[in-house]
């Protein structure tokens, strides 16, 4: 149907009110992860919260139903896996296409300007209980997401099988991500980050590949080296 000229001053507002609606959700965000980062996300209140983002503390909890939610407010982190394995190629293997967005995400945050804070993003969380127990719930949701978009890409897919994969995934992600703080230091130069990379490489190639060819049993299915069907 044609649109009148009535319609595009509302589509016109409509667009306007979600770009600001996107904005106030992003300052809200950016403010509470510095207040986080910098205090211990025990010691913040949500009210400090809007007081810092110059916003009422009903405006937080409009666009973050709980003060959890302002610290997890990334998307790539529990719902990126899953879209990677629906964009990979149908002759990649899904392992792969996990592994290869696991290595593009953690290699984003070891770049000069993002280590600092994704280092004291992992040891905030590491210091509150409250945030290690929401992270296993956003990991059994990575985990559900992830055996979804394996049983959408191979319907023949036993369901067990996409589900250990997906908590495979998010037991890898774990460990890759607690190693790779254990050997960072905080503050890192260009041959540090090089070096981290090379053995987040290594470490990567090493865990994804106990996870590819540890899903069949012994004396039965394929042999080192060889594709798992269907994964």
């Amino acid at each position: 149907m044609t649109s009148t000229g009535a319609d595009r001053p509302a589509s016109a507002e409509t667009g306007r009110r979600e770009r600001k609606k996107r904005q106030t959700r992003q300052a809200i965000s950016d403010v509470a992860t510095e207040l986080f980062l910098a205090r211990g996300f025990d010691a913040v209140t949500v009210a400090e919260v809007a007081k810092a983002a110059d916003v009422a503390v009903q405006t937080v909890f409009n666009h973050f139903p709980t003060k959890e939610d302002l610290f997890f407010d990334e998307d790539s982190w529990w719902a990126g896996p899953a879209e990677a394995i629906r964009a990979a190629p149908a002759e990649m293997d899904a392992v792969t296409a996990l592994e290869d967005h696991y290595l593009a995400v953690t290699r984003a945050r070891l770049e000069s300007g993002h280590l600092a804070t994704w280092l004291r993003f992992s040891r905030t969380l590491e210091d509150s209980e409250t945030l290690r127990a929401r992270r296993r719930l956003v990991a059994t949701r990575m985990e559900q997401l992830i055996a979804e978009a394996l049983l959408e890409r191979d319907e023949g897919m036993p369901r067990w099988k996409a589900e250990l994969i997906g908590a495979q995934y998010a037991a890898a992600q774990k460990v890759l991500e607690a190693e790779l703080a254990r050997l960072l230091p905080d503050t890192a130069d260009q041959a540090q980050l090089e070096a981290a990379n090379a053995r987040l490489a290594d470490a990567t190639a090493e865990v994804f590949g106990i996870l590819r060819h540890g899903l069949s049993a012994p004396g039965s299915g394929p042999g080192p080296g060889q594709r798992i069907p269907g994964v």
